[in-house]
């Protein structure tokens, strides 16, 4: 499955680091855009200009993991595309040039699915995406949690629970299943 990954879920990292330690197990072939990553880097930017740095370096790790992620629109497609936020064109359009099966976004307002089906897309919430990753591969998404949850007690101090962290990166559905 190839899977568009909107800004929005890139950043933040705990919800990224879950979905790309997802795409690492071979759950599904994650694809961007160069300008989905420069949201990325911005969105670090406005929360502290230190961490622009660090979300720059991020990217670089992500597209050396994933080499081929990286796929532009096709020239001209956003003109014949239609979203309720014209500023989300650029990620439907990068879908429908990368013959993707759907995107990945917590944007659920301006991503209509009726819309999104029209290109044959469909749109999925990442929390639903590991739910089903989880049901279908349990020990691979508890593996994946696990050093997502040892790598958020070491870089930040604190004594994180699986649940709450997931829950705070949005994924509560996959903390509550992986707490279990």
């Amino acid at each position: 499955m190839r899977l568009v990954l909107d800004a929005c879920v890139l950043y933040p990292t705990v919800m990224r680091e879950v979905l790309l330690g997802a795409a690492k197990a071979g759950c599904f072939e994650p694809i961007w855009s160069a300008r989905l990553l420069e949201e990325w880097a911005r969105a670090a930017a406005r929360l502290d200009p230190a961490q622009e740095a660090q979300a720059r370096g991020e990217i670089a790790l992500a597209q050396a993991a994933f080499p081929k992620a990286e796929a532009p629109p096709a020239p001209g497609i956003e003109a014949r595309l239609w979203l309720p936020d014209a500023s989300d064109l650029h990620v439907l359009a990068v879908a429908v040039a990368s013959s993707a099966d759907g995107i990945v976004t917590l944007n659920a307002r301006d991503f209509p699915r009726n819309i999104l089906a029209e290109e044959g897309l469909i749109r999925i919430d990442p929390d639903g995406l590991m739910m089903q990753f989880w049901q279908e591969r349990p020990e691979e998404i508890a593996r994946i949690g696990t050093a997502v949850l040892d790598e958020a007690r070491a870089l930040s101090g604190q004594d994180w629970d699986m649940r709450r962290l997931m829950k705070k990166a949005r994924l509560p559905r996959l903390g509550k299943a992986l707490a279990q």
